[in-house]
């Protein structure tokens, strides 16, 4: 049974910081590109940043510089590290993971995170 499992999320103020993992079993690690997504109230799911089987990383402009992407292939865990958490950054995050040319392709259920004074 394949499960994506975030973990991390949280209430924190403006320009404080969280650390959010994503937990897999039951899949290949290491050969899923793995992606993190959020969705705001009323907003569509976008891309917040990814990293490839080959550790290739790619962020959102409206989060390069504030986040970073990373995995652990030996833990089947990947991260997503936010630093100078702005108001906007509110919303559920979400674990993808993609085996690249196959139908295969997980979510996690998603993690909570509110900036907020």
């Amino acid at each position: 049974q394949v499960q994506l499992v975030e973990s991390g999320g949280g209430l924190v103020q403006p320009g404080g910081s969280l650390r959010l993992s994503c937990a897999a079993s039951g899949i290949s690690f290491r050969f899923y590109d793995m992606t993190w997504y959020r969705q705001a109230p009323g907003k569509q799911r976008e891309l917040v940043a990814a990293i490839t089987t080959r550790g290739i990383t790619s962020s959102a402009d409206s989060v390069k510089g504030r986040f970073t992407i990373s995995r652990d292939n030996a833990k089947n865990t990947m991260y997503l590290q936010m630093n100078s958490l702005k108001l906007e950054d509110t919303a559920v995050y979400y674990c993808n993971a993609r085996w690249p040319g196959r139908n295969a392709e997980y979510w996690g259920l998603g993690t909570q995170v509110t900036a907020s004074s």
